[in-house]
């Protein structure tokens, strides 16, 4: 007979997954400009006892916050939406040269089926933005990689590559609709 899946790990999700790989890593701090489409993934985190959620006012500011908590002994993520990246470089410089962890964990606006062009530009632009800043990329176009790519991404960045992003493409996410 095969063995039974729980009924709790049957309907995990990809949030679930990111979440999960936030834990492991020993992430207790995450910093967030509040997207919708990183909202199931906060509402675990501020759920939990153990971590402890900081709203920004930009998204840069959340560097700033990863740098106080890493010199304090703290592991913590930044989380944004992808037009939030452009927020970010001068930020993102600071965190490649002085290299301390910087985890990001961003939801991508403007890849195909975006209905709000306002977002297509950032979104073509983050690839090369970060490869100019260094920033290694672990990118999520399947909700069944998630936790994999976030994984990967946590080991990265409190080992031997401090900028280190996990791309939630649009396709895993959803598109946003704000009609009827």
């Amino acid at each position: 007979m095969p063995a039974r899946r729980p009924a709790d790990l049957a309907a995990r999700t990809w949030p679930d997954d990111i979440f999960s790989a936030l834990k492991s890593a020993g992430v207790t701090l995450i910093a967030t400009v509040p997207d919708g489409g990183l909202e199931d993934i906060l509402a675990r985190c501020r759920a939990d006892k153990e971590m402890r959620v900081v709203t920004l006012t930009t998204e840069e500011e959340g560097i700033g916050v990863l740098a106080g908590a890493w010199l304090g002994g703290t592991r913590g993520a930044l989380l944004m939406q992808s037009s939030g990246v452009g927020n970010c470089p001068n930020a993102l410089a600071m965190a490649a040269t002085c290299r301390f962890p910087c985890l990001m964990i961003v939801s991508m606006r403007g890849e195909k089926g975006e209905f709000n062009p306002w977002q297509v530009p950032m979104a073509r632009a983050i690839p090369a933005v970060f490869r100019a800043l260094n920033v290694a990329v672990h990118r999520i176009d399947r909700p069944e990689t998630a936790g994999r790519a976030a994984a990967a991404a946590a080991k990265a960045a409190f080992g031997k590559n401090p900028a280190t992003a996990v791309v939630i493409s649009q396709r895993t996410i959803g598109i946003k609709s704000f009609g009827k």
